[in-house]
């Protein structure tokens, strides 16, 4: 594949593989059920979704368990981690791409980010909230580092690899179809369920 940006590089050589093993396990899982039944309480009839940068699938893992029948696809820039993927979700629903370069074909009930635009390079949001937007027949989960202001900060001995800034109040400006349902906050000292600090941020498109 060929990348537009360092951002997408940076996810799919060396840095992503190394992501996979630091980002698995049943306590990951037990967490990602807590936080998932709690950011779709509002949601209902999620008879299909996709995730935006699914990693290895243990977001769809959780999903699974929340709504056995649901239909799940994924997208994923690194290819070690799209294999994974193929053994949580049926492979031909597994798109091994940089979501700079995917255009949807469809729309599903559920559109899912989390922990991902933070690391999109900024000049490519605009595109990223649109194919968001396009791929929502209903719902849109947004869960991310929040700041009110856009900031970059050092990731891992990294520079311009995080980027913090309100991700859920831009995609709701720039698409007036798109209304705030819920939101709120996963504490990373949970004794209990774990995040890493995410703000989510649940939407639904106005059906006309």
């Amino acid at each position: 594949m060929e990348f537009k940006t360092e951002q997408e590089t940076f996810w799919a050589g060396s840095f992503g593989n190394e992501y996979i093993q630091r980002n698995q396990g049943d306590a990951l899982l037990a967490s990602n059920l807590n936080f998932f039944s709690t950011a779709l309480r509002t949601a209902g009839g999620v008879k299909s979704c996709i995730e935006f940068g699914a990693n290895i699938g243990m977001n769809l893992k959780a999903m699974k368990l929340l709504y056995p029948a649901v239909e799940l696809h994924g997208i994923e820039i690194n290819t070690g981690a799209s294999n994974e993927l193929a053994r949580v979700i049926p492979a031909s629903n597994v798109v091994n791409s940089s979501i700079l370069d995917f255009a949807p074909l469809r729309t599903w009930d559920l559109v899912l980010i989390k922990g991902v635009l933070i690391h999109i390079n900024p000049a490519s949001l605009l595109s990223v909230y649109d194919k968001l937007v396009a791929s929502c027949a209903r719902y849109l989960l947004v869960a991310e580092y929040y700041n009110p202001t856009p900031i970059a900060i050092p990731y891992r001995g990294h520079n311009d690899r995080l980027f913090k800034r309100d991700f859920a109040g831009e995609i709701l400006e720039r698409h007036s179809q798109m209304r705030l349902l819920d939101y709120g906050f996963a504490y990373r000292r949970d004794p209990c369920f774990p995040q890493d600090d995410i703000t989510w941020f649940l939407m639904e498109r106005n059906v006309l």
